[in-house]
């Protein structure tokens, strides 16, 4: 198992922003899928607890994450699987014991994001293109490893490239709320 902080800052963009931001940044032929299968237990445990249960598949590489609410970002726990483990848990759900959770959970809903990123000051940027159902949406996604330099990088970014805050929700969420 894998353990890690992230901290991250985020905003809603227009599809323009998006695609001006991919010609600037020189990344239009770096754009990459990767889809998030989220887990939750029949009556929304993790939702509510907010805690977010995911199978990402990026690429031929499969990644079973466990994201909880800290302090400071989020702590995010990770366990590589194969791609049989995968979809047999997309299948029939499973005992998240696997991870820390004591609940039996089944897939939900599913998010594919089209990312593209580079490094940008003391972090990584991520533009991404999120597809879920009928919706499509546009964000820019700032890691970093300190919360204070990363905040203020963040805010500079977006007044230099004339971009208002826009609150994100959480994938999950979106992925959730939307499904059929």
């Amino acid at each position: 198992m894998d353990k890690n902080k992230e901290i991250e800052f985020k905003t809603f963009i227009s599809k323009e922003q998006y695609e001006k931001l991919l010609e600037e940044f020189k990344l239009t032929n770096n754009i990459f899928p990767q889809t998030n299968f989220y887990f939750d237990t029949e009556d929304a445990r993790l939702m509510q607890d907010q805690t977010v249960l995911r199978i990402r598949k990026k690429g031929n590489n499969y990644k079973l994450t466990k994201k909880t609410r800290s302090e400071i970002g989020a702590d995010e726990t990770h366990i590589l699987i194969s791609k049989e483990k995968a979809y047999e848990m997309l299948k029939n759900g499973f005992d998240a014991s696997i991870i820390g959770l004591p609940y039996q959970v089944k897939n939900i809903a599913e998010l594919t994001t089209y990312r593209a990123s580079g490094p940008y000051k003391d972090g990584t940027i991520f533009f991404d293109r999120s597809e879920y159902y009928d919706k499509v949406d546009y964000e820019i996604e700032y890691e970093v490893d300190e919360v204070e330099q990363g905040l203020k990088n963040f805010k500079e970014f977006l007044q230099n490239h004339h971009i208002e805050y826009k609150e994100s929700i959480r994938k999950s969420k979106r992925a959730f709320d939307n499904r059929k």
